[in-house]
């Protein structure tokens, strides 16, 4: 066997522990993430507003439990199976912000809102209503929905206020759903580099959304719950004030994608780097390129290439190499590094990067503190 916990568990609390990691390895800076949590829990409390962050970023157990202990109502889950995995480990207040349509998948949602504290799901579209009504209705059970609003992307959510208003209408005639508000997920917006930029669209956007909160009020269906926002527009949303509620998730990892971001107007960092790749030089051959043994199936590719963040010049270039190798190139940089020698990345985009592992090696600075389960990994249906 060689899992994580069989080749590392020996290393916990042994100082120094991180650097005898077999690579490669997705590694967890215990310091930064509890700081990350602290920061947005505390700039969400100081406007009033509910965090329920996004746990499709880390589908982690034990860092849901952090961020709840902190002052989240709950988090997010993108899919049932991501829900049903945090469930079964004791999380509460979970929203599942993807519309549950399959029929198999209506009766799992249908069975977990029996055994699941605060569950809530999506929807936007009528024919879901009547079948996730008629399988509540089988099973004995309620469960709050939030309309989904299609925020200009075609992606999912209702399409327009008159839309809205005759779901919600469907809600109130079904007996075991109960209506609670609205989701506004502008996800195209939240990796436009420019504050300004980002600011702007998420102005107009807004706008929007006003008009279909504004429709629905008119017909009696004022929302309770208006829940959406990111990582990268979280602090605009918050200026604007017309959520309840934020979903941002990247926040306690951060990427080099939202570090390409100005996120807060000034150019400052409001959060860390938590999450990372421990990889290792395997050939040094060349004076101006070293290989490392973290390619394809250690990183994601659709948010462009990894940095280094230590063990290597941080100006040394990343370069795919194949499904389990990448090159790091720079000036010398062969004659710097012999195969064996430690890098740690910034992963590009860290969603999906953290659903190619089983493990996150929880450090604090170059010791190895504890190993948590990727609980919901894989968990796509």
């Amino acid at each position: 066997m060689n899992d994580d916990r069989t080749l590392h568990a020996h290393l916990i609390g042994r100082q120094g522990s991180r650097a005898d990691l077999n690579t490669p390895a997705l590694t967890l800076d215990i310091g930064a993430l509890d700081r990350n949590i602290a920061a947005m829990a505390a700039l969400v409390a100081e406007r009033g507003v509910a965090l329920r962050p996004h746990a499709k970023t880390h589908k982690s157990v034990d860092i849901a439990k952090r961020q709840i202990v902190a002052g989240a109502v709950g988090v997010c889950c993108a899919k049932i199976g991501e829900a049903e995995a945090l469930v079964e480990g004791g999380v509460t207040g979970i929203l599942i912000t993807s519309p549950v349509a399959a029929p198999r998948a209506i009766e799992r949602l249908a069975a977990l809102a029996g055994r699941a504290e605060g569950l809530m799901a999506v929807i936007d579209h009528p024919a879901v209503v009547e079948r996730l009504q008629a399988a509540l209705a089988a099973a004995d059970a309620r469960l709050d929905v939030i309309i989904d609003i299609d925020p200009g992307i075609a992606r999912t959510g209702v399409a327009s206020p008159e839309a809205a208003v005759a779901l919600a209408e469907r809600v109130a005639a079904s007996p075991n759903l109960v209506w609670r508000g609205v989701q506004y997920y502008c996800g195209s917006q939240q990796h436009i580099e420019a504050f300004a930029d980002r600011r702007a669209a998420i102005v107009e956007r807004t706008a929007y959304l006003q008009e279909v909160i504004a429709a629905l009020a008119a017909e009696g269906f004022a929302p309770e719950i208006v829940t959406g926002s990111g990582t990268g527009t979280h602090r605009i949303d918050l200026e604007l004030g017309v959520f309840t509620e934020l979903q941002a998730g990247s926040y306690v990892f951060m990427d080099k994608q939202y570090l390409d971001c100005d996120l807060t107007g000034d150019g400052a960092a409001p959060f860390e780097v938590s999450l990372g790749v421990d990889a290792r030089v395997v050939s040094a051959n060349h004076s101006g390129l070293v290989t490392i043994d973290a390619g394809y199936k250690s990183l994601s590719t659709d948010g462009g290439v990894a940095v280094v963040q230590r063990g290597a010049p941080e100006t040394a270039f990343f370069a795919f190499m194949g499904d389990e190798h990448a090159a790091l190139i720079a000036p010398e940089i062969g004659a710097r590094l012999q195969p064996g020698d430690p890098v740690s990345l910034t992963v590009p985009h860290c969603d999906p990067t953290v659903n190619l592992y089983d493990y996150y090696h929880v450090v604090a600075g170059d010791t190895l503190v504890d190993i948590w389960p990727v609980s919901a990994r894989g968990r796509a249906r």
